[in-house]
């Protein structure tokens, strides 16, 4: 039995964020494959595709603005106003309880609907404690 031992360094190699993200923007073209990319770079294809699914998970991280529209909602005067119960055991019309309502999508399955009248300290303080989690 023969047994060679290779000597030298193993080295590996270091790739910037520059060149990654140039190998990556090349498998995004149209009609491009991945293992050709990587093969013509001299990259593991499967190191390739670590670095598509990176690029994808910080583009999600990254807050971005939503467009938004505010409609006006017209009530017509034939619809009898429908009512609803309040905590306190008041009732309230439902274009009443509708009038300045906000939605906050935090992503997740998870949303936070407030009207006009809520304590904007309080509601900072559950936006923090949700933003933690």
């Amino acid at each position: 039995m023969r047994v060679e031992v290779l000597g030298g360094l193993e080295r590996r190699r270091r790739w910037s964020q520059d060149d990654k993200a140039r190998i990556v923007e090349e498998t995004l073209a149209p009609g491009a494959k991945v293992t050709e990319v990587a093969r013509r770079n001299g990259v593991a294809a499967s190191l390739v595709f670590t670095w598509r699914r990176q690029a994808r998970t910080s583009e999600q991280g990254v807050p971005s603005f939503t467009p938004v529209q505010i409609a006006a909602v017209a009530a017509s005067a034939e619809e009898a106003p429908k009512l609803l119960p309040t905590v306190d055991g008041r009732v309230r019309s439902v274009a009443a309880a509708r009038t300045g309502l906000i939605e906050i999508d935090l992503g997740n399955r998870r949303c936070i609907r407030v009207d006009a009248h809520v304590d904007p300290e309080a509601l900072a303080r559950v936006l923090d404690v949700l933003g933690r989690r």
